[in-house]
C-alpha cells in the first residue's frame, strides 16, 4: 500500500521528477544485470534495482535469497565498479538540476 498518494497534477509531476528524472541505465560489466542510476553529487549515488536486474546479479545469487541470507543494504561491488566506470566515462552525469 502506498504511503503517499498524490492528489494534484503538480504533486504527481514532482513525484515523477524525484523518482524518474535523470536516471541512466547502467549494465554490470561482469554479469550484465542492469540498474538505473542517478548521481546528485560526487558522494551520492541513487541505484534502482528491478526484479529482473536482481535476478541476473551473480553476487546476489551467491548471497542467497532466504531470510537472513542476503544483506539488502549491502551493494554488489561489481555493479558499483560498473557505475563508477560509467561516471568516469561521462555516461552518468553528476549534479542535481532543479532539486532533482
Amino acid at each position: 500500500m502506498a504511503s503517499f498518494v498524490p492528489s494534484s497534477a503538480e504533486t504527481v509531476e514532482d513525484q515523477r521528477l524525484y523518482t524518474e528524472e535523470r536516471l541512466v541505465e547502467v549494465a554490470c560489466l561482469d554479469c550484465l544485470a542492469s540498474v538505473r542510476v542517478k548521481k546528485n553529487s560526487e558522494h551520492q549515488t541513487s541505484v534502482q534495482w528491478s526484479t529482473e536486474g536482481r535476478s541476473h546479479c551473480q553476487e546476489f545469487q551467491r548471497r542467497g535469497t532466504g531470510p537472513g541470507r542476503r544483506d539488502l543494504h549491502k551493494p554488489c561491488p561489481r555493479m558499483m565498479a560498473s557505475i563508477d566506470d560509467a561516471v568516469r566515462a561521462g555516461d552518468v552525469p553528476i549534479g542535481a538540476y532543479d532539486g532533482y
